[in-house]
């Protein structure tokens, strides 16, 4: 998605039954309504909560001589045609091989994917990538709709199929603390890249924007044969 991303106020409406809170940071270029702000501070965590850590999610060992990581969003088009293009092909020659160091980090556009990645995160670090397969294969599917509802019962249902009850995605979804973290998050790391879109890879410290795999390994090769 080739469009300046950084998040003004969030709103996130949970369809269903599932609460409502607000998610604040820099600016954004998307309109969504504000929640009042006696909703944002009812639902804010109380100063004395220790701070929430959000993992960098990551395939491979962490001492090898490559890293890549992957700026994307699970709602971004270009960002599902480079994981069907070209992440299964990295994956299988250098992922898993061991050449490379994976780390995958979520951007937030919308709140659907915002939403996605409070799934995918759900199950623990052992069902992330599969989750993730998932939303990156379907996402015309789930999140196309303007029915927050529909969206939500769409993305449980993925949940679903990854193993996770209702119970265990409901009390994921409606976790505004780790939602508030996860975009505090998401904004310094933009920042410590200056991520203007999706999907952007940095290998070895160095920015790259969107490419194919026969480019991706040609700067891959080179970096491995330093």
């Amino acid at each position: 998605m080739s469009k300046k991303t950084t998040l003004a106020a969030l709103a996130l409406i949970m369809a269903g039954g599932f609460g409502l809170w607000s998610v604040t940071s820099g600016n954004v270029n998307q309109t969504l309504a504000p929640v009042s702000s006696a909703v944002a501070q009812e639902t804010a965590p109380a100063a004395d909560v220790p701070a929430i850590e959000v993992k960098d999610m990551t395939l491979g060992p962490v001492d090898a001589k490559v890293t890549v990581i992957e700026y994307a969003s699970y709602t971004c088009p270009h960002c599902a045609t480079f994981h069907a293009n070209v992440f299964k092909d990295l994956k299988k020659d250098y992922i898993d091989t061991g050449k490379i160091h994976f780390i995958y980090r979520e951007v937030y556009f919308d709140r659907y994917g915002l939403w996605a990645s409070m799934v995918a995160r759900c199950g623990g670090d052992m069902k992330y990538f599969g989750v993730q397969e998932m939303l990156y294969k379907d996402v015309q599917t789930w999140a196309g709709s303007d029915d927050p509802n529909v969206v939500v019962g769409n993305l449980k249902k993925i949940g679903r199929t990854a193993g996770m009850d209702d119970a265990q995605l409901d009390a994921c979804m409606q976790d505004g603390a780790m939602a508030q973290a996860m975009v505090d998050r998401f904004e310094a790391s933009m920042k410590e890249h200056d991520v203007q879109g999706t999907p952007t890879l940095v290998i070895n410290g160095t920015k790259h924007s969107n490419m194919t795999y026969a480019e991706m390994k040609t700067i891959l090769e080179a970096e491995l044969a330093k």
